[in-house]
């Protein structure tokens, strides 16, 4: 049983646990000398790894992905937290627990799914209607839905965390589709519901999570938009500019071409879902950095992705999340 979290180590803490093993890079010494770089996990975080010794029996002795346990020593390097491993094992998978290594959402995800079909069935128009049933009937589809991360690290990095975040936009746009004039709602939702349909093969999550060969290759648009060309194909008669007009809300829902779409939105219902889309990823990326920062301080250590600190209140009240 895995006994401590990477959250919890600090330096000159002796470890004898288990992790994943994320990444393993071979590298060499000035005197040409081989070494190991590693990345291990659980669900709390990373920590970087070295091994300087008997490298190529530790290249043996598991590969990426694999469980391992780790014998070593915590130490402080370049500001931050590295594992000096003297030891390291592959470890079956039926000799630990999945949940010790791999983060999942809170939420009562049977619950989620619920709530996203029921939105679903709400759409009038009888073409995005079938197609979403298409989607709904579909067993696997709905398994890798109610399981899969949305990302690997910016936001919903968790199991569970791709339902979550369609929720979430689904509950916006619905709301946005009441507050301006002109909005072609039943669309609108249908893009919400299908926007990330692609991530649940863009991700492998058996031991951590990571991008699947078709997600470096291919990447969740193109991958969601087979995924809908697919479901189309066995809809009759299914109108042709309905199709255009949604697998365009897909295709831009990233909002530049510098940021993944191929197109930029073009429609106020690419638009909305667009914007709908990054405030949800943002808000949520920025609330869990701000959530693990030092409980007493006011300000948030650097976020070097949005090069900025965040201002964390003084005696702030527990922050809490409403039911999705």
């Amino acid at each position: 049983m895995k006994a401590t979290f990477i959250n919890l180590l600090a330096a000159g803490a002796s470890v004898d646990d288990l992790f994943v093993a994320e990444k393993r890079q071979l590298a060499h010494k000035k005197d040409g000398d081989a070494y190991l770089t590693m990345t291990l996990a659980d669900k709390t975080g990373t920590i970087p790894a070295v091994m300087w010794d008997d490298v190529p029996k530790a290249q043996e002795a598991f590969s990426e992905g694999d469980y391992v346990r780790v014998q070593g020593r915590v130490q402080q390097y370049r500001e931050a937290l590295q594992l000096v491993v003297r030891k390291i094992e592959r470890i079956g998978r039926d000799r630990v627990d999945a949940k010790d290594f791999l983060p999942a959402t809170t939420r009562d995800t049977e619950k989620m799914l619920a709530r996203v079909v029921d939105a679903g069935r709400g759409v009038q128009d009888e073409d995005l209607a079938r197609l979403l049933d298409a989607f709904f009937t579909d067993r696997a589809f709905m398994e890798g839905f109610k399981i899969a991360p949305a990302a690997k690290k910016m936001h919903h990095a968790y199991l569970g965390g791709l339902l979550e975040h369609t929720l979430s936009i689904v509950r916006l746009v619905e709301n946005i589709a009441l507050h301006y004039k002109g909005i072609n709602k039943d669309l609108l939702v249908t893009g919400a519901i299908l926007h990330d349909a692609g991530k649940i093969h863009e991700f492998s999550y058996e031991t951590c999570i990571d991008y699947s060969d078709a997600g470096r290759l291919l990447g969740h648009i193109t991958i969601g938009i087979d995924m809908v060309e697919k479901k189309l194909s066995g809809l009759k008669d299914f109108p042709g500019d309905l199709a255009l007009l949604l697998k365009h809300m897909i295709l831009s829902h990233h909002g530049f071409r510098e940021q993944g779409s191929p197109e930029p939105p073009k429609t106020l219902e690419a638009l909305i879902l667009y914007y709908a889309d990054d405030l949800d990823a943002k808000v949520t990326g920025i609330r869990t950095f701000m959530d693990n920062q030092d409980p007493g301080a006011t300000w948030s250590g650097y976020h070097r992705i949005l090069e900025r600190f965040f201002y964390l209140g003084k005696d702030a009240p527990a922050k809490t999340d409403s039911e999705p």
